[in-house]
């Protein structure tokens, strides 16, 4: 297993990615990660509220806050995004958990998360869907949350320039698009110690038909077959213009409603 920073202060470690999110997170030993959902998605500044509280009904300190789920009311554009991702690691930075680097060049933010567009009863504003944090554990089971990834490749330009076969949802398109994120997705997991064994549940984001890979790509790895929920596909854009297909992959402990 490659080595992963470990986020001491929250009993995780975590990929490290880009300033707005990690790449996923793994507890560490003695501790598991803990999903929870909110039974109605919550505005940001109500849900970030409702995570203070809840952590601090458990006996958890605020920074065990280790992955989020974020709904938008449509994709950004890149500056967009890049606006909205500024307003909202200044909540983590308060928190303790997003530190900005010199110069904001090197910034360390060990939250994972998803952040997706859905087409139908898409919110006013974004909101949170659910979100992840550690807990103490006597289990050896280990636990994961990997963000959402999207078939954008990791190297400097605008959204436009990375994305794999930009503006092609041809059957072979979307092929290439859903290889390339499965690709990713399964380094993500290598690199927490994991595999596709261990999931318990993996969601497909894309408004796109995507029926005739299930089974070629993703059935064939024991993606969707093993883990106890399955495969859930989510009829919603991921959260930048272009982009056309996004995953992302839960090994939770369990899954509570608030």
């Amino acid at each position: 297993m490659s080595a992963v920073p470990l986020f001491a202060a929250g009993h995780y470690r975590y990929i490290k990615a880009v300033f707005q999110y990690s790449g996923g997170v793994a507890a560490e030993p003695g501790f598991e990660i803990e999903r929870a959902c909110f039974l109605k998605p919550l505005p940001l500044v109500d849900a970030f509220a409702a995570v203070e509280a809840h952590l601090k009904t458990l006996g958890r300190p605020i920074t065990a806050f280790a992955a989020c789920e974020l709904r938008s009311p449509a994709q950004f554009t890149d500056q967009g995004f890049i606006d909205f991702n500024k307003a909202y690691v200044t909540t983590l930075e308060r928190w303790g958990i997003y530190q900005g680097g010199q110069g904001n060049n090197d910034p360390v933010n060990p939250v994972a998360r998803t952040n997706v567009c859905p087409v139908y009863y898409a919110p006013k504003a974004p909101v949170m869907a659910a979100f992840s944090y550690t807990a103490p554990t006597v289990s050896k089971r280990g636990t994961f949350i990997l963000a959402g990834g999207g078939e954008a490749r990791a190297h400097a330009g605008t959204y436009r320039e990375r994305i794999v076969r930009l503006g092609d949802t041809s059957p072979e398109g979307l092929r290439e698009k859903v290889l390339f994120v499965i690709a990713e997705m399964e380094r993500r997991l290598g690199l927490l110690g994991f595999g596709w064994a261990d999931a318990i549940s993996t969601q497909a984001y894309t408004v796109q038909n995507i029926g005739h890979l299930v089974g070629e790509l993703l059935a064939s790895r024991g993606i969707g077959g093993i883990g106890a929920a399955g495969l859930t596909w989510h009829y919603a854009r991921p959260p930048v213009i272009d982009l056309e297909f996004e995953m992302d992959v839960r090994g939770a402990a369990r899954e509570i409603v608030l």
